[in-house]
């Protein structure tokens, strides 16, 4: 049986991907609760700057050991 596994995703597209999904989320919320398009816009590109930002600097890959001090003697 062989063992599948998901496509290898550099970091930096992983967090275009969130910043992406995220600033659509703002701007199709600001839109329907009646904001206008332009004040939705600019709030959802700048959110989603900062989601880049964030999971670019800050996200980390679950699979790989983390660095650091060692446990034992």
């Amino acid at each position: 049986m062989p063992h599948l596994r998901l496509p290898s995703i550099a970091p930096g597209v992983q967090a275009f991907i969130w910043a992406i999904v995220f600033a659509l989320y703002i701007w199709l919320l600001m839109a329907g609760v009646g904001d206008s398009n332009a004040m939705a816009g600019i709030v959802a590109a700048v959110a989603g700057g900062g989601v880049f930002l964030l999971v670019r600097l800050y996200g980390e890959d679950l699979t790989r050991p983390r660095r650091g001090r060692r446990t034992g003697p």
